[in-house]
């Protein structure tokens, strides 16, 4: 097991990621921020703890819960109204993204409605593409073999990403 990210490089770069939210959303007055379940919900919940706190944003949270193995063995649901999100500035957060298998069946859950705009955030893009998915912000491109797995804890104080 390799360390990728320490406690406060990830610290670092959530920070950054918030940061680009907010100058990514000028002119909004309210965002929702889509964790997709796992991780993608913990992240969601660490960036608009920064994103409330540095600008005047109303910030919404919300789950994205989906079979990650297997999308279409489950439906895929959301923890808020899906009429709450019509026509509504979405930002779509997940810690790693591989394939774009996960972001792209929680994109298809999200676009049953009419948006403003969506924006996908990861923490760790793996760039090994099977689908069209690109993330708009990125924490950290990182370069690695299929057989590979990037791990990303988000403890509290044990913040860290491996690569095993």
């Amino acid at each position: 097991m390799q360390s990728i990210l320490t406690h406060l490089q990830v610290e670092q770069k959530i920070t950054r990621l918030a940061h680009q939210i907010i100058e990514n959303c000028h002119g909004e007055n309210e965002i929702f921020l889509g964790g997709i379940c796992g991780n993608g919900i913990l992240l969601a919940e660490k960036v608009k703890a920064i994103i409330e706190k540095e600008s005047d944003l109303k910030t919404f949270i919300f789950e994205i819960t989906l079979d990650k193995s297997d999308p279409l063995s489950h439906p895929i649901t959301l923890s808020i109204s899906e009429e709450k999100l019509s026509n509504s500035f979405i930002i779509l957060i997940d810690d790693v993204i591989n394939s774009g298998v996960t972001m792209q069946y929680a994109l298809k859950k999200i676009l049953e409605r009419p948006t403003k705009s969506i924006k996908t955030v990861v923490l760790i893009d793996r760039l090994h593409r099977r689908y069209p998915i690109k993330a708009d912000f990125v924490g950290m491109s990182l370069s690695t073999t299929l057989k590979e797995r990037v791990e990303v804890c988000l403890e509290p104080k044990s913040y860290k990403a491996t690569l095993e």
